[in-house]
């Protein structure tokens, strides 16, 4: 294990591979047999179903209800919203033709069964299309309003360059749509949804982000105004850990979605859309962890606490499961994920080394010495400070103890997001600090051309216009123009 460790890239030889090495290393992810996608291991996917099981209950909190719908979608659906099907138009898998098996004829003859479908259907690249379509079954008076549904499903967008959990062409992510009997309660719903997301990558993932509303440019296709959560990786590069959506009445034209309102008159209905995907597993790792493996915030992690004995006798082992067990039952008594490895096919600096790779977050010891003082040693993983305590309150300690990790990681990687975000008003001193990464705050004239001229020198786009930034006049610094916001410009993933 020792010698595998050694194999893993550090960061500041190379970023990429290091972050390629982890997810294969600490049993995340592998590449499938089809190009672009990926196999998401156990442990990779106990992450993501922690993940699951607090949006959920997050989405329900806010009323919404959880659906599925269908993974094929027939082409002319998406071609009923213009922007739409421009959007997605490049990424999208068609499927043309059914059945595969020949067979023969009633003279023996080999025949081709193979038959073009009357009309091809697309592997979902995002849902709105289909569920609109079925929407519009579902909603006929103001009482149906406001109606809030989620799927967890998979997706498809045909990638040319993929990277595990950060692009890949199929991925899975959680989409919600709502439908509502006013412009304000859907642009409130859509606001709503993307402070959901801030708080859990915040709370839960420890990272910070930047609200904020996309560009024209970069808003989803489809969309009149696209919210997001930007997130800096350690390399200093953004990434989109979240949108929410405000689609106006495009799709609710589109597939003739409409209600009567409550002086009997047909209205179309107001919607929006959202969704978060495997991608924040990528953020996970990236915003945390370092040389040593995955550093994962306590209240993501599938395990939370590891118990390694070291015991050399038969009775030892035996008195230490007699000591750990009472331990093991108190902390799993307050919802702490435990598990005691007493395998004996594995040395225990194998198993030291394993539980760092993979991010535990704390790492409980008990030898024999440590049976004779009644101590027991902890190690957190974020710090890796180790320190011997009594068994007497560990409980107790281990419990607060992961409220500190949790705490700490996210203060760190906020120190380190705070640190690097620069105003800039020089367009020469920005293309050469941006080739650095960080979040640089620029007045922007408001333009496309400006936008696509940024990002054909410099590989950087605007992530947003962030909210809770004071937003004064100024002058744009690549044309001169006046400006009257700032924007947060930086190359992302």
């Amino acid at each position: 294990m020792a010698k595998e460790l050694k194999e893993l890239t550090k960061r500041a030889d190379n970023y990429s591979q290091w972050f390629n090495d982890l997810v294969v290393k600490a049993d995340l992810a592998e590449q499938s047999a089809v190009r672009g996608c990926m196999v998401i291991k156990p442990y990779g996917y106990a992450i993501w179903e922690k993940m699951q099981q607090q949006l959920d209950k997050m989405f329900k909190e806010t009323g919404a209800q959880n659906a599925y719908f269908p993974l094929l979608i027939p082409k002319s659906f998406l071609s009923k919203e213009a922007e739409h099907v421009e959007g997605f138009a490049k990424e999208c898998a068609v499927v043309t033709h059914y059945r595969l098996r020949a067979k023969e004829d009633k003279s023996g003859v080999e025949v081709d069964p193979t038959a073009k479908l009357e009309e091809e259907l697309i592997v979902r690249p995002t849902s709105e299309t289909i569920i609109w379509n079925t929407y519009k079954n579902w909603i006929h008076s103001w009482r149906d309003l406001p109606l809030m549904c989620n799927q967890w499903c998979n997706v498809m967008r045909w990638e040319m360059r993929t990277r595990p959990f950060l692009r890949t062409s199929e991925f899975l992510w959680q989409e919600g749509h709502t439908a509502h009997a006013t412009r304000e309660e859907a642009e409130e719903e859509a606001q709503k949804m993307l402070k959901v997301y801030a708080k859990f990558a915040e709370e839960w993932m420890a990272v910070p982000v930047v609200q904020g509303v996309k560009s024209e440019t970069e808003r989803f296709a489809g969309a009149l105004d696209t919210y997001t959560i930007e997130a800096m990786m350690q390399d200093g590069k953004a990434l989109q850990s979240g949108t929410s959506h405000f689609l106006g009445q495009n799709f609710a034209k589109a597939f003739e979605v409409t209600y009567l309102n409550k002086e009997n008159k047909p209205e179309y209905v107001w919607a929006t859309s959202w969704g978060v995907s495997t991608r924040l597993i990528g953020a996970l790792i990236m915003t945390h962890s370092d040389d040593n493996g995955l550093v994962l915030p306590p209240r993501l992690a599938p395990i939370q606490v590891v118990i390694i004995p070291i015991a050399t006798k038969p009775e030892q082992m035996e008195q230490v499961n007699k000591e750990v067990t009472p331990i093991i039952e108190a902390l799993r008594a307050k919802g702490i994920t435990v598990k005691f490895d007493d395998a004996d096919n594995k040395r225990p600096g194998f198993k030291f080394a394993d539980y760092e790779l993979k991010g535990v977050p704390v790492r409980l010891v008990l030898g024999a010495r440590d049976l004779e003082n009644g101590t027991i040693e902890v190690m957190r993983r974020d710090t890796l400070e180790k320190e011997t305590r009594s068994i007497d309150g560990i409980t107790e300690y281990v419990e607060q103890l992961l409220e500190d990790i949790q705490k700490n990681i996210f203060e760190k990687a906020k120190a380190y997001r705070d640190a690097r975000i620069y105003e800039c008003e020089n367009y020469e001193e920005f293309k050469e600090k941006v080739k650095d990464g960080g979040f640089f705050l620029c007045h922007w004239d408001g333009t496309a051309e400006t936008e696509a001229k940024i990002k054909e020198e410099t590989q950087a786009t605007i992530r947003c216009v962030p909210f809770g930034v004071e937003q004064t006049p100024g002058v744009d610094m690549v044309t001169g123009k006046p400006a009257k916001a700032r924007v947060i410009i930086a190359r992302s993933y």
